[in-house]
């Protein structure tokens, strides 16, 4: 059997293949943050389609989190019998599933939530809340809440998001954080919330349950977060026992080098973080997922031969293909038709739900 198809285990969850669905901001939910049928249908889609592990769209820990509309929630605990159903979905059809669990910041949707957007350092003439270290205490209780929720409606594991400029990204840029407390500084100093994220999450779901991580290796402007200190904060947190990383970069506000790049059309355009990718998979003894930017089967298969990763991530390839994992198990290797339009997140935008756009177009729809 072809190496992308053989199982492989994270902290004991069983992945039937090393393809991984990358969060994804699906539009799906209600505008309390709770799951619908939609939503539902849309991971049982990818499972039913191959994937093997699905990681779902950033869930907001808290209400003053929230980044946009329809977003899903991981909040309360009313939640909990929806998401159940959500990952019963998924297990019918063999998959696993992983919640996201995050906190906007800056990109808070005050115009949703009613509340002032919080940051890591104060912004002058700008309507923010700088985070006190107290409520970072209250941060990481909201964090660890969401991972016992997650674990109760019986998700495989649970993802901290620490990327593209959300708020725990944040922390880590001294292009955003300016602090002169224990938050700020040096690199250690900056990763301070993360190390305690974690322990709070671990103390939350035992040492048994799968906690990964999306981390920018890089926001890719002058000032902020570098290689070099992002390897020394997965270095830290692998120590801790963290199980995974997920290696992503950019920051939403740059759209030269965002998360998701358009015109990815040649084998040569796929895999943008794979040079930082092979660094950390030198540097740190926990399995690595990459995401950006994949599109062909051959180059997953030859990042996972080269050692450059243990797992390959993608988004938007299988907002048009939900069965691109089974069409490529079955022989056709043909490249993912997605064209990197990212029509699709304009699409969800709309109200209507994430949707491939370009296709739709195509079929005159």
């Amino acid at each position: 059997m072809n190496k992308m198809f053989e199982q492989s285990t994270i902290n004991g969850m069983l992945l039937r293949n090393r393809f991984v669905r990358s969060a994804t901001w699906e539009g799906m939910a209600t505008d309390k943050g709770a799951v619908t049928p939609k939503l539902i249908e849309t991971m049982a889609s990818l499972a039913r389609g191959g994937v093997g592990l699905i990681i779902t769209s950033h869930a907001y820990v808290e209400p003053a989190g929230q980044a946009g509309p329809m977003q899903l929630g991981v909040h309360k605990d009313e939640l909990i019998p929806g998401l159940r159903e959500m990952t019963r979905a998924v297990h019918d059809y063999g998959g696993k599933i992983v919640l996201q669990l995050a906190h906007a910041g800056r990109y808070a949707a005050k115009k949703l939530t009613g509340l002032t957007p919080v940051v890591v350092s104060e912004v002058p003439g700008k309507e923010y809340h700088e985070i006190t270290a107290q409520e970072i205490q209250n941060l990481a209780t909201a964090f660890a809440a969401g991972a016992r929720r997650a674990k109760e409606a019986g998700f495989d594991g649970v993802q901290i998001h620490s990327a593209h400029g959300y708020l725990l990204s944040q922390f880590l840029s001294p292009y955003f954080n300016q602090r002169k407390d224990e938050y700020g500084g040096d690199i250690k100093n900056r990763s301070r919330v993360h190390r305690q994220v974690y322990k709070a999450i671990r103390d939350a779901v035992g040492d048994n349950y799968p906690v990964l991580i999306k981390l920018n290796c890089s926001d890719f402007v002058d000032n902020g977060l570098t290689l070099d200190d992002s390897l020394q904060v997965g270095r830290m947190l692998a120590d801790l026992g963290l199980d995974a990383i997920e290696l992503s970069g950019g920051l939403l506000s740059n759209a030269k080098l965002s998360p998701s790049r358009y015109g990815i059309k040649t084998g040569d355009d796929e895999a943008y973080f794979r040079e930082e990718a092979r660094r950390f998979k030198k540097a740190i003894n926990i399995p690595l997922i990459l995401v950006g930017g994949m599109r062909s089967f051959q180059v997953a298969e030859r990042l996972l031969g080269e050692g450059t990763a243990d797992y390959i991530s993608m988004s938007r390839p299988l907002i048009r293909e939900p069965n691109l994992i089974n069409r490529w198990k079955s022989g056709d290797y043909s490249r993912a038709e997605c064209i990197s339009c990212n029509g699709c997140f304009k699409a969800a935008a709309l109200g209507n739900g994430v949707y491939c756009a370009a296709k739709k177009k195509q079929q005159g729809q």
